[in-house]
C-alpha cells in the first residue's frame, strides 16, 4: 500500500450519520461503525501495554455509543471523545486504514 493510503483527505459522518466515514488520499473510502471503533481502541487502559492482550471488555461498550468530539492529533492521528466519557485512545491514520471493515481491505 503506498504512503496516500495513510492519509485521510476528508472526515465526517456519512449520509445517515450512522457511521464514521474516513476518504483516503489514494480514493478509497473506509465506513466504520462507532462501537467497533471505541471497541479497537488501541490505549493502555484497552490494550495491556505489557502483553498486548485487550482488556477492555467489548460488553461494557454501550451499543449507542458515539463520538461526541473527532480531534486530529498532529498529522497522524485522530483522538475521539466518546459518549462513555472514554478519551484517551489515539488512532493513528494506518491503524484506521487497517481496520477498515470493507470486503477489499479484509482480504489484504
Amino acid at each position: 500500500m503506498n504512503r496516500t493510503a495513510y492519509l485521510p483527505q476528508d472526515i465526517g459522518p456519512n449520509q445517515d450519520g450512522t457511521r464514521l466515514r474516513i476518504q483516503w488520499k489514494d480514493g478509497h473510502e473506509s465506513q466504520f461503525a462507532p462501537r467497533a471503533l471505541r471497541i479497537a481502541c488501541p490505549c493502555a487502559g484497552c490494550v495491556d501495554e505489557m502483553t498486548g492482550k485487550r482488556i477492555l471488555q467489548p460488553e461494557s461498550v454501550p451499543a449507542d455509543i458515539h463520538p461526541l468530539a473527532i480531534e486530529y492529533v498532529g498529522r497522524y492521528a485522530l483522538l475521539f471523545r466518546w459518549s462513555d466519557g472514554h478519551s484517551t485512545g489515539i488512532y493513528p491514520f494506518q491503524f484506521l486504514r487497517e481496520l477498515c471493515p470493507c470486503p477489499d481491505c479484509q482480504l489484504d
